[in-house]
């Protein structure tokens, strides 16, 4: 068999050499050769890998919403500019609102980063395209729009992938008509959820009972964009590619990990909708807890989906509930001495949040993992809005120095993996200055992206999560056990605000957050010296 990571004359991948054949052969029996030839596919083909010469129909539900304009058309767009989509793809938008193909074209244009090159590829694109108005109740609507695929299906083999860009009060029924009208009969179906999946314990497991009664596992992606970020999908690398830090990564010689998630803005008028789920389930409990248990999983099996998830979900099963006691809670106030309208606003001054709001737009949590690795280290998981940068990052640091022979000046070594702006990876270290004298300082070994690979055009993380599922791979999607266990250590810490509504400590916008905040890394043997800057290579 050809290799299942080549291209074709299109500059398409296929997913196998036997395409040709395949097409001679009835639906089922050529899906379970795919389905074969997937399965034995391994880390060279991982997310390469699709039935490049068959029709593929990707469907938008919501496609006149935010999402999908500012999200969703721009990274098609992006993956079909670059030909890394199969060939025979089409594209449906499908939302109550009545709206042309080009009148969808022009609200997603301001977001498509069109070159002038590129205006004829462009126009290509939206010729691909189609739209169907309908209601997100009524059978008869999706049964009109799976008359519309089905148009587009020739041959033996079609695909359909399905994109739920929707808001939830109207998620279940539209999932029901789904799989009840608009299944593809020719080839794989692939459904893609986006977040919230709920709002705690029960109503994610409500969600998710709901779901495996009209999908199989396989068929659903659960999507974190987060994932598809290049310096998280690194961590699989650096952690089991190197020898020289894989030794040192456990509680002998980690002190506390780090992770962090910082806003220079505000709610900027929308408030009324962050107002609702709040920082903790707006970006801890899923893209912070997701980055913790990539950094603290045991090495997997193999690099299969499944391998890597099953060690993800042992991470978060040896973790306790968070309580009130674990955390720090803060909202953001005015700055009066701000650059702009934006600080001189407080969170309760924003229109559309309620005056009397207890919601954190800040929150720091220090979690601990009961297992043999990783007992006794702090893991401090930190979020926030209106702060003093704009940062994502892990940061491991490393134990004081035993024997220390130069009068306390060493500081702590770090291994901080920069998430963005500015993708990174760099370790803070003590060095002689340069000179006559026999001073210290501190630097770093440094693997700034921008500088080693600027050349390099990294993908949106939105390019690398979709393209995934066109070739079938979930490594970097939430299963359900995932889902379940991260509600588990977060409800009831949420339901204890919602219940007791603690009053959040006020910070200044523009600030670093609250002291407090502060006070509780330093509690928890991470060491802030504030003596050090890190600067880009760019």
């Amino acid at each position: 068999m050809a290799n299942p990571g080549a291209k074709n004359g299109n500059g398409h991948r296929n997913g196998s050499s036997n395409n040709g054949y395949l097409e001679t052969l009835e639906g089922e029996e050529a899906l379970a050769i795919i389905r074969r030839n997937l399965k034995s596919s391994a880390m060279d083909s991982e997310g390469t890998h699709f039935d490049g010469n068959f029709p593929h129909v990707f469907v938008v539900f919501g496609a006149s919403g935010d999402l999908a304009k500012k999200k969703i058309y721009p990274t098609l767009w992006w993956l079909y500019r670059d030909n890394l989509l199969p060939s025979a793809t089409k594209f449906f938008g499908y939302a109550r609102s009545k709206l042309s193909v080009d009148e969808l074209k022009e609200k997603c244009r301001p977001y498509m980063k069109v070159e002038s090159d590129q205006q004829e590829k462009f126009e290509e694109f939206w010729a691909l395209n189609y739209y169907v108005a309908g209601s997100y109740d009524g059978r008869r609507d999706f049964e009109l729009l799976n008359q519309e695929l089905c148009k587009f299906e020739v041959g033996k083999v079609a695909n359909r992938l399905f994109y739920l860009a929707l808001p939830p009060s109207v998620f279940e029924t539209v999932t029901v008509h789904i799989r009840n009208t608009c299944m593809g009969q020719k080839g794989w179906n692939r459904v893609i959820v986006e977040k919230p999946f709920g709002r705690d314990a029960d109503s994610s497991n409500a969600l998710s009972n709901h779901l495996s009664k009209l999908f199989t596992e396989e068929q659903l992606y659960r999507i974190d964009h987060y994932l598809g970020k290049e310096m998280v999908q690194n961590l699989m690398t650096i952690r089991f590619g190197n020898q020289i830090f894989s030794p040192t990564w456990n509680r002998n010689n980690v002190a506390s990990v780090l992770i962090t998630f910082k806003e220079p803005f505000g709610t900027q008028g929308r408030g009324g909708y962050f107002d609702d789920f709040g920082i903790i389930r707006d970006v801890m409990q899923n893209h912070l807890l997701q980055i913790l248990s990539l950094v603290a999983m045991e090495k997997p099996a193999t690099c299969h989906p499944d391998d890597i998830r099953n060690e993800k979900v042992k991470v978060l099963k040896s973790m306790e509930p968070l309580t009130k006691d674990d955390v720090v809670l803060g909202q953001y106030v005015a700055n009066p001495n701000g650059q702009d309208q934006d600080s001189r606003m407080g969170y309760l001054d924003d229109p559309t949040v309620p005056k009397d709001s207890v919601t954190p737009t800040y929150a720091l949590a220090v979690v601990k993992i009961n297992n043999e690795r990783w007992d006794g280290v702090p893991f401090i998981l930190r979020c926030g809005k209106a702060l003093n940068e704009r940062k994502a990052e892990v940061r491991i640091q490393y134990q004081d120095v035993p024997g220390d022979i130069f009068d306390g000046k060493p500081k702590r070594n770090e291994l901080v993996i920069r998430v963005q702006p500015g993708e990174a990876l760099y370790v803070k270290m003590m060095t002689k200055s340069p000179g006559i004298t026999f001073d210290m300082e501190e630097t770093e070994l440094d693997l700034t992206y921008g500088h080693r690979y600027k050349d390099v055009k990294l993908p949106d993380a939105y390019e690398r999560l979709i393209l995934d599922v066109f070739c079938g791979s979930q490594m970097h999607f939430v299963r359900s056990d995932e889902l379940s266990e991260a509600w588990r250590i977060f409800t009831p810490l949420l339901h204890y605000i919602e219940r007791e509504r603690p009053e959040p400590i006020k910070y200044v916008y523009g600030s670093r957050g609250p002291k407090e905040a502060d006070r509780k890394c330093d509690e928890n043997n991470f060491k802030y010296y504030g003596s050090y800057k890190w600067q880009p290579k760019l």
